[in-house]
């Protein structure tokens, strides 16, 4: 796991098209400290505890705030080239971390006519890791709208039927639409079906519920609890169709995707 304490950031492409679609992939990962907890019950938590004889968590002033506490012996900070000892209770907060792998890039097939249409998919599988004892948040978004441009030409935003995602890709015959659906064990309710909708039941099928890039962020993941050390894969489909009455200017078309994963 990646312990840095800054953002990462990575980017892969994915390109296709007879015409070629490129998309890129760029990866951020946010790493968040002091968010501890020691034990806990279904509804208690308690952060962390000492044997002390006295002490306060919550001495503050207009100005000032202090934690202090008497009575314990050996504490302080302490290491070698190999471990850091944190000793006594003021000591014990602890650093989470979190890291997020980096796709290659992605490129989407079969190359789509430009005067017969046709369809190209493409998928990346980011995988995120966090100690962190109540999880994460991942998100997705676009750096353009729509997201698939060719210099002055473009795929527009996919344009689901209500304000769900679609449970089947549908386009027109006469326009050219390219989106996403997410699939893994922590994509949020809203990708979810029950083979009939989205953002109902408990189903994660395969190539179902289907929505658009934007450029804010949009929740697809969700866990709230630690899933270390192996972490938890979440794949983006990506799917471009130029429909059989759509005349798509050829081009290289390119999409710059960002994943961003935050602890909770």
């Amino acid at each position: 796991m990646d312990t840095h304490s800054k953002n990462k950031k990575q980017t892969i492409k994915i390109c296709y098209l007879f015409t070629v679609i490129c998309l890129l992939l760029s990866v951020y990962c946010y790493l968040f400290t002091d968010v501890f907890a020691a034990m806990s019950s279904a509804n208690y938590k308690i952060p962390a505890d000492s044997i002390n004889i006295g002490g306060r968590d919550d001495s503050s002033s207009a100005t000032y705030r202090i934690k202090d506490t008497i009575g314990e012996i050996a504490t302080d900070e302490s290491q070698s080239a190999s471990f850091k000892l944190k000793a006594g209770y003021q000591q014990m907060a602890v650093e989470y971390v979190i890291s997020i792998s980096s796709p290659s890039d992605v490129s989407m097939t079969p190359a789509i006519g430009g005067v017969t249409g046709g369809v190209g998919n493409g998928q990346a599988v980011w995988t995120i890791t966090t100690d962190n004892p109540i999880g994460y948040s991942a998100s997705i978004k676009a750096s353009a709208n729509p997201a698939l441009q060719s210099g002055a030409n473009s795929f527009a935003n996919y344009t689901p039927a209500g304000a769900n995602p679609d449970l089947n890709w549908l386009i027109a015959s006469t326009d050219s639409e390219f989106g996403f659906t997410p699939e893994g064990s922590h994509i949020i309710q809203k990708y979810k079906d029950d083979g009939v909708n989205c953002n109902t039941g408990a189903l994660d099928t395969l190539d179902k519920c289907w929505y658009y890039f934007s450029t804010t962020d949009e929740n697809i993941a969700y866990s709230s609890s630690s899933n270390q050390p192996t972490g938890a894969a979440t794949t983006v489909k990506f799917r471009a169709q130029s429909g059989t009455s759509h005349l798509q200017v050829e081009g290289n078309y390119t999409a710059t995707i960002t994943m961003t994963a935050v602890m909770n």
